[in-house]
């Protein structure tokens, strides 16, 4: 498949924001970490990753705005689209010694009434360790590299594999986290959580799972991600299944029938929890 102008730039922003990463990673031991909330670390590396992906997109696309994980919104042309990125998906993972994290990107278009943003038209994640990059655009498709993605095409809950995340200190619902994996985890062959909501996704997209589930996300986790399991042929919305340009508040995803079972157990998990804590 021959990539787009779009996906060149992306991809050379990722690589070289990537090399960075795998330098740092090298040496993790020797990272000067700041503590910015419980259990959520910000190292050097994410810093200097996100500044290299920054200078990088400006230089060729001046007049587009910015959501950055760290340095926050930054406004462009009102006309033109955005850059949505995670410069570290898996920061703990990486801090850790553990080679599993990813650099997310996705170009975001503004509503064609200006009123807000609309689609993600451009979306890319890239694995540094494994040198890994799962690419889309709308309507062209998802690749990793130049092989073509597809979710899985199994439809039964005891064949397949579940990815999540999982509520940790300050953030997330443990209690309804527990409820939704207690009547999920005796129906399915597993269920995952490695770390980095991006990966969960494109991993998704290539059919490695077959569906996944997490509240409280941030939209430079699911951004790109989210545009892969489209372009693959899966679904993905939040809890109450609308399929928003990016869901990040709660997400599930997967192929057209897991999806639909998904949806189903999340709700009726939930329904029981609203009846015996009524407002």
């Amino acid at each position: 498949m021959q990539l787009s102008g779009l996906i060149r730039v992306m991809e050379k922003a990722a690589r070289k924001a990537g090399h960075r990463l795998r330098r740092d990673f090298g040496e993790v031991e020797h990272l000067q970490v700041t503590r910015k909330g419980p259990a959520d670390f910000v190292s050097k590396a994410d810093q200097k990753s996100e500044r290299a992906l920054y200078d990088e997109l400006l230089a060729v696309r001046p007049d587009w705005g910015f959501v950055l994980e760290e340095g926050g919104v930054i406004e462009g042309e009102p006309d033109k689209p955005r850059w949505v990125i995670d410069p570290l998906d898996g920061t703990s993972n990486f801090l850790h010694g553990l080679p599993h994290f990813a650099i997310s990107i996705a170009a975001q278009e503004p509503r064609p009434d200006g009123k807000g943003w609309g689609d993600v038209v451009a979306a890319l994640v890239y694995q540094p360790i494994t040198d890994e990059s799962f690419w889309a655009e709308k309507n062209r498709g998802a690749w990793l590299m130049d092989r073509r993605l597809r979710v899985s095409g199994r439809r039964k809950l005891d064949e397949s594999l579940i990815a999540t995340g999982i509520p940790f200190r300050g953030a997330g619902d443990p209690d309804e986290w527990m409820a939704i994996y207690s009547a999920l985890a005796p129906q399915v062959a597993g269920i995952r959580r490695y770390g980095a909501a991006s990966l969960d996704l494109a991993w998704l997209a290539a059919g490695r799972y077959e569906g996944f589930w997490e509240r409280g996300l941030s939209p430079w986790d699911t951004a790109a991600g989210g545009l892969l399991v489209r372009e693959a042929g899966g679904f993905i919305s939040d809890w109450q299944g609308r399929s928003l340009p990016i869901c990040d508040a709660t997400v599930l995803a997967g192929n057209d029938v897991m999806h639909s079972k998904l949806h189903k157990i999340i709700a009726d998990v939930l329904k029981a929890g609203s009846s015996r804590n009524p407002a």
